[in-house]
């Protein structure tokens, strides 16, 4: 009769299948927004007018003591 066969075991095989899911990770980008205000110098001219009260003294008509001086008084 024969005898029984002891059965050969062999390593197992793996095979693998990859499922992908996706999940959503929020990325933060923060901004910032600056308002500058730049300030520049602009000359803003103003003009003053004034007025000047100007008493010229003829000196005496018909006299001249020096001539070219007739309205100056000399002692």
């Amino acid at each position: 009769m024969y005898r029984c066969v002891r059965p050969i075991c062999c390593p197992p095989e793996f095979c693998v299948r990859d499922y992908y899911t996706q999940r959503v990770v929020p990325v933060i980008h923060p901004i910032v927004t600056i308002n500058r205000q730049n300030i520049i110098n602009v000359p803003q001219h103003y003009y003053q007018q004034t007025s000047r009260n100007v008493v010229v003294n003829q000196g005496f008509p018909g006299y001249q003591a020096n001539p070219g001086y007739s309205n100056r008084r000399f002692f």
